[in-house]
């Protein structure tokens, strides 16, 4: 396993809303990186997490399971998850693991903070 690979994650606070913006590929190495950011955020217990995936390109299933992990949790704690921007091949894993109906999956960060 190659661990040259890094994930930029951006956090930005907005009043009860927290936007996380992972950049890069979100596999077995890089995952651990979006699970602090994501539970950081929920620390706050903010009421809605938008997580925009526009700058990721693909994701395994260790990335799934991180953000089933977010799901819950902010179910528990009534915070909204919801991903918006998930490019096509992302998409795909969520379609075929049965996923997109499962997240609040959309189209763009416009639409994503509407929600």
């Amino acid at each position: 396993m190659r661990n040259d690979r890094t994930l930029q994650v951006d956090v930005d606070e907005q009043d009860e809303l927290i936007i996380v913006t992972p950049r890069g590929e979100v596999d077995l190495s890089t995952s651990p990186e979006l699970r602090e950011a994501l539970k950081s955020a929920l620390r706050d217990r903010p009421k809605r997490i938008i997580v925009d995936m526009t700058d990721v390109p693909s994701v395994d299933s260790s990335a799934i399971a991180t953000l089933i992990e977010a799901m819950r949790t902010s179910s528990q704690q009534r915070t909204k998850l919801v991903l918006c921007a998930v490019q096509q091949r992302v998409r795909s894993v969520f379609e075929i693991a049965r996923l997109d109906s499962v997240f609040d999956i959309r189209p763009d960060l416009d639409s994503a903070m509407g929600a």
